[in-house]
């Protein structure tokens, strides 16, 4: 197992009418900024709740933030804050709304430059505004860490930063608010959370069982729970396994002591800003084109993944490998998860450029720092 240091600030509170517990995390003189996003929140209840709990708080809101969050839509909620000296954000909403809160507490502070800096040249975030969130979409695991993804549709790019200073202080769980979600966002938040533990799990060996089986706990959770919320959206015991699982995915702790690699991610990102394919879409095509051509690399953990959550049988590791590549499109297939670029009109018009744009960074990804232009045009074609 690697030598790790692992940081976790964040309180959660989880379960049935939790919102209404905001209160006592907010300091009561606090100018509040509520962001949320296109307004689901207003049909399912959610808003109403948050309003009730801010009674008597100094809130302004600023809705709108979009899926995949835009900077250019950010940049005016930091105008906002500004204006009205802001000092504590509550993101309502999904992690895109979370996502784009981050950056909103980021670029307050950044007043020397582009805040889009943030993201292209790793300027340090050492100062944000605080962070609240009620979530009501499980899939990004963004209210329990320092991550947050933004597009900008200026220059056609999606680009992620992390900083300890944007960890949300608190985070309401209440899997009651996900009953209302479209069978496209619940089945969108499964293949997400599913491929966040891929990329923390599925590298090499490092002796590190424990964080080996809490990753595997997690897979059979979004296997076993995932088609139960799809059949039934009201069921509370599968959303809030559901809704727990997501968090788990990416809050670090699986991540402790072993390499991890990201390139699905890196790829995806690249995708959704050239063809606005949604995350999780991107996620479930390149992810298997990813298997496929790093088989040799990942082998020892593909087979493990094969028999341990699969329950493939089999001394042959390739042949136990291929098999479990084949389950996890079946799996993604049954959630009604299309799996191949072509599926969404995607062909090889811009795999050069997507290429092209990890050389320009003068960055390699994957978990051994050698997939480069070259190996990114090989992996999309075979996700067609």
């Amino acid at each position: 197992m690697y030598n790790f240091i692992f940081q976790n600030p964040v309180k959660v509170i989880f379960g049935k009418g939790t919102i209404a517990q905001i209160t006592p995390n907010i300091p009561a003189q606090s100018k509040i900024l509520m962001t949320y996003g296109g307004g689901s929140i207003m049909k399912n209840g959610v808003y109403d709740q948050v309003k009730a709990a801010l009674k008597g708080y100094d809130v302004t809101e600023f809705g709108g933030i979009e899926p995949n969050p835009r900077y250019e839509t950010c940049m005016k909620a930091v105008e906002i804050c500004r204006e009205k000296k802001i000092d504590f954000l509550l993101a309502v909403g999904g992690g895109s709304v979370l996502d784009g809160t981050k950056f909103i507490a980021a670029a307050f502070y950044h007043t020397e430059g582009d805040p889009w800096e943030i993201l292209t040249q790793g300027k340090p975030v050492s100062k944000a505004l605080p962070i609240g969130a009620v979530m009501t979409l499980p899939a990004t695991g963004s209210e329990m860490n320092g991550n947050a993804v933004i597009s900008r549709n200026s220059t056609q790019e999606k680009l992620a930063f992390y900083s300890p200073a944007v960890y949300p202080q608190f985070c309401v769980l209440d899997p009651e608010t996900t009953f209302t979600l479209p069978d496209r966002q619940t089945r969108n938040g499964i293949v997400d959370s599913f491929i966040h533990v891929c990329e923390q799990y599925m590298t090499f060996p490092v002796n590190a069982p424990l964080q080996d089986r809490q990753s595997e706990g997690i897979f059979h959770t979004l296997i076993e729970e995932g088609p139960k919320v799809l059949k039934n959206p009201t069921d509370y015991e599968a959303r809030a396994n559901i809704m727990w699982a997501a968090t788990n995915a990416l809050n670090h702790y699986i991540a402790c002591g072993v390499p991890q690699d990201w390139a699905t991610h890196g790829i995806g990102h690249e995708l959704t800003a050239l063809h606005g394919m949604d995350h999780a879409q991107t996620l479930a095509c390149v992810v298997l084109g990813l298997f496929k051509h790093q088989k040799k690399s990942k082998l020892a953990k593909l087979a493990q993944y094969g028999r341990r959550i699969w329950g493939l049988s089999g001394d042959n590791d390739d042949a136990i490998a291929d098999q479990a590549i084949c389950k996890t499109e079946e799996f993604f297939r049954s959630l009604g998860m299309k799996t191949h670029l072509n599926e969404y009109g995607v062909g090889d018009e811009n795999f050069e450029e997507i290429g092209s744009r990890f050389e320009r960074r003068g960055i390699k990804i994957g978990e051994h720092a050698n997939l480069g232009k070259k190996e990114v045009i090989e992996i999309l074609r075979l996700c067609l």
